[in-house]
């Protein structure tokens, strides 16, 4: 669209705002206009220069304030809550303006009745159990048509834009089984994803240490990329480990995603566990010369060193084929309990991405019962040695009473490479924020405010015009966003205003549910939805839906 002339008025004009515009370049000095949702107006240096300012029926003083564009969080776990709380001040308190949905491989569309039920009970540890919710949908299009809807027809908090869970759509064509696909079931699955695709997902994703995911081979997954690729999505794996066979993993996903021809978006793109300590060279060495080669690859971290997911990933595979009622089957036999403890404790589980779990690293923080709530807050070991029993003997009292909807944190990270891998260039900004359990992990409070304010100001990491651009601009080039992601004239008034002096998580392991500081205000489509730093009653938000090509 054509800028308005800087002699009308808008609707809001923020004054002398240090503008960081999402692109990397340097920062400048601006006023900036805004009407109907959209930037009208740029006037740089505009109070120095003596030219005639924007008008407009509100003006906001920006002085020692960066104006950037909304946060992207490339990776979150919202989809749910965003029809569960209007309020959701835990993203747009960071500044996040929108959330990529549908992570992992497990999501709640396209499904049927009886698939909807077994992915509820596998995830509950992420989203809980969802008998909250009306799900009325079965589609990935009628999915985000309730999302638009939201409350009372309002909307929703933020913007969200969903991928097609891969793991979903393989359950819904052919249960929890661990086995190949006959060609119609594989073509019923393309058929799927397409028409997620066609209906505005953005891509696909997978989730490789996930049941039933995981029991798909790389050509299966290259077939169904090649749909995506064709209707110009993405494809965000979770790949086969992040542990012993970390490099082998990101290996294989670079070579499946440039075999079907489909740009590929690295899903929290960390190395972790003790073999892997000081190995992040190595894996940047890999995407260079994928990427010179002319590969499309980006990805995105959280700047945290552990990580987080249910207890039950932890589990083999084969104890998980078959789907949430099976899994309960197997741990209530002795001997198959047995087995199962031998490969998580000594054999180093698939689930655990190949090495033998470290109990006193696994943390519990969140449970759906009441009654194992005394858990929450210790490690599997610390637990275990209170009460003078196993650790395998609390896990599995566990994952048996809670019904596998434990969450846990694994301490299991290295900060050299959390540094080094999100100094690269193709890297974004992705939360993986759980907001189920009584302790989650301050990653999904503290993600953003924690790059500006530890990795920029404290550790010099990243400047902050790189740091923005890591989290606007590039994740919004990847997701082929035409009008956001920028501070640019005719873009969306998706915008942050943050001081760089005092921004910074409130959330930490021990109050992981503290809103930051540092971020004034936040808007939405040109709309305050966090103004002088408290929520508004404004919902805003709303589906971003794939482009046609």
């Amino acid at each position: 669209m054509d800028p308005v002339d800087p002699g009308d008025v808008a609707d809001l004009v923020i004054r002398d705002a240090d503008v960081v515009d999402g692109t990397g370049g340097p920062s400048y000095r601006a006023d900036v206009a805004v009407a109907g949702g959209r930037i009208v107006s740029i006037v740089k240096e505009a109070a120095a220069a003596g030219c005639q300012r924007p008008r407009a029926w509100r003006e906001l003083d920006a002085e020692g304030l960066v104006l950037s564009p909304g946060f992207i969080d490339m990776h979150a776990h919202s989809d749910l809550a965003l029809l569960r709380d209007p309020d959701h001040s835990a993203k747009l308190a960071q500044g996040v303006t929108l959330e990529v949905i549908g992570q992992d491989g497990l999501s709640y569309a396209p499904v049927d009745d009886r698939t909807l039920e077994d992915v509820r009970r596998a995830i509950a540890g992420w989203n809980g159990y969802g008998d909250d919710i009306d799900v009325t949908w079965r589609s990935v299009g009628e999915y985000l048509d309730r999302l638009d809807h939201g409350f009372d027809g309002r909307g929703i908090a933020v913007n969200a834009a969903y991928l097609i869970p891969q793991g979903t759509v393989r359950a819904l064509v052919m249960g929890w089984e661990d086995r190949e696909p006959t060609g119609e079931e594989l073509r019923r699955m393309c058929r799927l994803v397409a028409e997620g695709m066609e209906q505005g997902a953005v891509g696909m994703s997978s989730g490789l240490t996930y049941t039933p995911g995981m029991y798909a081979k790389d050509a299966e997954l290259t077939e169904l990329c090649r749909v995506v690729a064709r209707h110009g999505g993405y494809y965000c794996p979770h790949h086969r480990s992040y542990g012993a066979g970390a490099l082998e993993a990101y290996r294989e996903m670079v070579a499946l995603a440039r075999e079907a021809g489909c740009p590929l978006h690295l899903a929290h793109a960390t190395l972790n566990f003790a073999p892997n300590k000081g190995r992040a060279p190595q894996l940047l060495a890999l995407l260079d010369e994928a990427l010179a080669a002319g590969a499309d690859i980006s990805l995105d971290t959280y700047p945290y060193t552990p990580g987080c997911t249910t207890l039950a990933a932890l589990l083999p595979s084969w104890a998980s084929e078959g789907g949430p009622e099976r899994i309960r089957q197997r741990l209530t036999d002795e001997a198959t309990a047995e087995r199962i403890r031998r490969d998580l404790e000594v054999t180093g589980s698939d689930g655990c991405h190949g090495v033998p779990v470290e109990w006193e690293t696994v943390e519990i923080s969140g449970v759906t019962e009441p009654g194992l709530a005394e858990y929450v807050g210790h490690t599997v070991a610390a637990s275990a040695a209170r009460r003078g029993e196993s650790p395998w003997t609390v896990a599995r009292r566990l994952l048996l009473g809670d019904r596998l909807g434990t969450t846990i944190l694994q301490h299991v990270g290295h900060e050299e490479n959390v540094r080094a891998i999100m100094r690269h260039r193709v890297h974004t900004g992705g939360s993986d924020g759980i907001l189920q359990g009584d302790k989650p992990h301050p990653r999904a409070y503290g993600t953003f405010p924690q790059y500006l304010g530890r990795y920029v100001r404290e550790l010099g990491v990243l400047s902050l015009e790189e740091c923005v651009a890591h989290l606007t601009g590039r994740p919004a080039a990847r997701l082929r966003l035409p009008d956001r992601g920028l501070v640019r004239e005719g873009y969306r008034a998706d915008l942050v205003l943050f001081d760089p002096r005092t921004v910074a998580p409130g959330a930490t392991f021990d109050a992981p549910r503290t809103l930051p500081t540092g971020i004034p205000h936040v808007l939405i489509d040109g709309r305050f939805v966090i103004e002088d730093g408290r929520r508004t009653d404004v919902l805003a938000g709303r589906t971003v839906r794939r482009a046609a090509v």
